[in-house]
């Protein structure tokens, strides 16, 4: 089942759309991490096992520099 992470930029009728479709999602508001850095938010959402959730460009750049820095599992 997939798991996701909201970053704190996601709008919440997506969420709770999402959550009406059976996904299960945990927002960086219910997880106290809203105020969190892209860094931060990236690493709670692998500690939680979980797919981030974003629509911020500069977290782009930050998944990219730990894929190849080998910090992510992809697929």
């Amino acid at each position: 089942m997939l798991k996701l992470y909201m970053d704190h930029h996601i709008p919440r009728t997506i969420t709770v759309g999402l959550r009406l479709r059976g996904v299960d999602v945990i927002t960086a508001y219910e997880d106290n991490a809203h105020t969190f850095e892209d860094p931060g938010l990236s690493t709670r959402a692998t500690e939680l096992a979980r797919v981030l959730f974003s629509q911020d460009e500069d977290l782009l750049i930050e998944a990219q520099r730990r894929q190849q820095q080998g910090a992510l599992a992809i697929g």
